[in-house]
């Protein structure tokens, strides 16, 4: 099987879309939109898709020259151009201030002229990144809850007034924003630990604690396969609680259209690292030939080795498949096995 690394993972409108706009047309990102209506859940996921692929390039431009007064042209303008703006943030650009005016500009304009949609919310919550010292009064909010530290929270309050669901992009570019603020890791995992308490059912938020875990390996320790204490934080409470619980509560109930391929790939990695390998299996099952990076990636097959993570993923798989294999074949093994060594082992399907 080759895996399938896509934005749009198995969302054949959006690819369509997003093939679109790589050659300059915008009719069918404007369908799509349309089509996606007040599913803002979809929506937002939709649409930030679509200005990563549009952000290179001025298709958003002509689709507002073409038809200026489009309320989705105007969401997609500045979903565009805060893409950009974190970009240059990251390539330490000289235009970066600039062109984060003009994000939060077209933002602001957006949140005018679309009052019910929170994307245009969601963008300015993206834009506290870029604000590490938090110099804008909107950026240092107090928090309703008491152990995390002052931030963006009217901003995400008006995106949680439109999308009464808990919207998962502004609660993850939240989790951008205290990483950027050079946050302590015990407030990382206290954020997304305490959006995971009160996520519904069905909720991606419940996924959110396995992100900031896996920032705490990324940032703060950056383990290599052979190291045999790695795996260890991954099966201790309360991660392991965090992991079996969006395994029931989210990616069971769930419409498998409505997946993130993201969210799927932090469950599989925590499950799989956390010993939790019938619960991997049917994640990975569910992944079908597309795959994310992250957080594979996050972790090195040798100590001098960086890699893309796809031998990992391919590991990982093979352990959980086929360990379900010998389950359902011999009940009598027993519930989970006990950590594989790495060493000596073959790493590719």
């Amino acid at each position: 099987m080759q895996l399938i690394y896509h934005p749009a993972g198995p969302d054949e409108l959006l690819r369509g879309a997003l093939s679109d706009l790589q050659t300059g047309r915008w009719l069918s990102t404007r369908d799509l939109l349309e089509r996606t209506g007040q599913d803002w859940a979809l929506r937002t996921s939709r649409s930030q898709a679509l200005a990563v692929s549009a952000a290179t390039s001025g298709v958003i431009e002509a689709w507002l020259h073409e038809d200026p007064g489009h309320p989705d042209a105007q969401v997609m303008r500045a979903r565009v151009a805060v893409e950009r703006a974190l970009r240059a943030h990251r390539q330490q650009h000289a235009l970066t201030v600039q062109l984060e005016q003009e994000a939060r500009e077209a933002a602001w304009s957006a949140a005018r002229g679309v009052p019910e949609d929170p994307v245009p919310w969601v963008c300015l919550v993206a834009l506290a990144q870029l604000d590490e010292r938090r110099s804008r009064p909107e950026h240092r909010v107090k928090p309703l809850e008491m152990m995390l530290p002052r931030g963006p929270w009217g901003l995400v309050d008006e995106v949680n007034q439109r999308d009464t669901s808990g919207n998962r992009e502004a609660f993850h570019r939240l989790l951008q924003v205290l990483l950027a603020q050079s946050a302590s890791l015990g407030t990382v995992l206290d954020f997304g630990q305490w959006v995971a308490s009160w996520a519904s059912t069905g909720s991606p938020l419940l996924v959110l604690p396995l992100y900031a875990q896996a920032e705490q390996m990324r940032r703060n320790f950056r383990p290599h396969g052979d190291d045999p204490l790695w795996r260890h934080t991954w099966s201790r409470e309360p991660i392991k609680m965090h992991a079996l619980r969006a395994f029931e509560y989210w990616f069971r109930v769930t419409d498998p259209r409505r997946r993130s391929i993201t969210d799927l790939s932090h469950l599989a990695f925590a499950l799989w690292a956390g010993h939790q390998q019938v619960e991997a299996a049917a994640v990975f099952t569910a992944m079908g030939p597309f795959a994310s990076r992250t957080p594979w990636s996050f972790l090195r097959v040798s100590p001098a080795a960086e890699g893309t993570g796809e031998a990992l993923f391919w590991r990982a798989r093979r352990e959980s498949l086929g360990f379900e294999r010998r389950a359902q074949a011999d009940p009598s093994t027993g519930s989970r096995p006990t950590a594989e060594p790495w060493i000596g082992m073959p790493l590719t399907e």
